[in-house]
This record gives C-alpha cells, sequence and structure tokens, in this order.
C-alpha cells in the first residue's frame, strides 16, 4: 500500500512497526486494533514522535491540508497527526509498506 493512503489502523500499524513496539507480524494485530496504539490520532503518542524526528508541519489551507517533513519526506493529510506519521512511516519505510490484510478493510 502506498504510505500516502495509509490511514487509521493501518497507518497506526505501520507506525508500531517503525517504532519497534511490535514485530510487524499478524499476531501483532490485536495490539493495534484492541489496545489503543493510536498515534496517528493520539496527540500523547504522535506529539512525541513529531518532537524526537524533528517533523515539520504546516497548515496548508486553512483546516482542510496539513503538509509534514522531514529528511527529504513530504506527506499531506486533512490532520497534522495523519500527515506526520504518513511522513515518519515514508522516512523509516519507504513510499509503500505491506499492511496485514486484517487492516485492509478499515483504510
Amino acid at each position: 500500500m502506498k504510505t500516502s493512503e495509509l490511514t487509521g489502523a493501518a497507518l497506526d500499524w505501520a507506525v508500531a512497526k517503525c517504532e519497534g513496539v511490535i514485530n510487524g507480524d499478524d499476531l501483532d494485530v490485536g495490539f493495534i486494533l484492541e489496545r489503543g496504539y493510536i498515534p496517528s490520532t493520539d496527540w500523547a503518542q504522535g506529539g512525541a514522535i513529531i518532537e524526537r524526528e524533528c517533523i515539520s508541519l504546516f497548515n496548508c489551507y486553512g483546516d482542510s491540508e496539513w503538509s509534514a517533513n522531514t529528511e527529504g519526506y513530504e506527506y499531506h493529510a486533512t490532520t497534522p497527526l495523519e500527515a506526520a506519521m504518513r511522513c515518519y512511516v515514508a522516512s523509516k519505510l519507504g513510499d509503500e509498506v505491506e499492511v496485514p490484510d486484517e487492516f485492509m478493510s478499515r483504510v
């Protein structure tokens, strides 16, 4: 899946994989879906990553689009956390990510 299209649980799973919170296998699906690892919507989780990784955020067009960039990567989304987490995932895993099938219906 393209990193630019990651959202919701699929994006949270990819961030968890980058953070080493999970190994990235199917056994980790429950951790994302049931235990509340949601850095793409929780500032306490995602904000720490933004600060540590020096991700810059910009509001592009009022409240409708945010841009995040770091290390030569730039991603856009309707929320600052989603843009930043896409940017983070791309900087660690690239522009495409293999996401478990369990998350595909949640994208």
